[in-house]
């Protein structure tokens, strides 16, 4: 495959410690906090980019962040025992998808994702990282190679490929579809 020398990207994350974590929910509060409109006028969790989820019994606290949206329910119907308690896959899915209201906006239902703070570019890390006076969430960046980019005549062979394959009415059809989903 021909291309162009890919440059490096910078790869943020947050690293979570769920054996750190003591269920304080302070990084729901700073996250809902910094997203109110103005910011910081209210506290509102179900606008958090991050949610806790709690088994105060069992002293089980787990952080999970909001990933990308899915237009589509997933597969994934696992059950996980921790504690002996069972939980649904969906629990520790960062996505927002139709089957499940986490990382919902509640006003409007639109889907929340983590921003990492960019909004703020004076912060170094994000709030919920700061915040977090267990240190159950660290911030982590990372330099990596992007994925090169397809070549033109590369895209031309796929695209001959799934032709050849399926026909073109159906190739044209789903670009269609693709390109009205943009």
């Amino acid at each position: 495959m021909t291309s162009e020398k890919s440059k490096p990207k910078t790869i943020k994350t947050i690293k979570i410690n769920v054996d750190k974590c003591n269920g304080c929910r302070a990084c729901e509060v700073i996250c809902s906090a910094s997203h109110a409109s103005p910011r910081y006028s209210s506290t509102n969790p179900a606008r958090a980019r991050v949610r806790v989820i709690r088994e105060p019994l069992a002293d089980i606290y787990i952080p999970v962040y909001a990933g990308e949206y899915t237009a589509a329910e997933c597969a994934g119907r696992d059950k996980y025992v921790i504690g002996g308690k069972e939980y649904a896959e969906c629990a520790f899915c960062r996505a927002s998808c139709p089957s499940r209201d986490f990382f919902k906006e509640p006003d409007s239902d639109l889907p929340l994702k983590c921003d990492m703070c960019e909004s703020d570019p004076t912060l170094k890390e994000p709030l919920c990282v700061q915040w977090c006076l267990a240190d159950a969430l660290t911030f982590e960046e990372r330099t990596e190679e992007a994925a090169p980019q397809a070549a033109p005549e590369d895209v031309d062979a796929g695209l001959e490929a799934l032709a050849n394959k399926h026909g073109w009415a159906r190739v044209r059809d789903a670009l269609g579809r693709l390109a009205q989903e943009d």
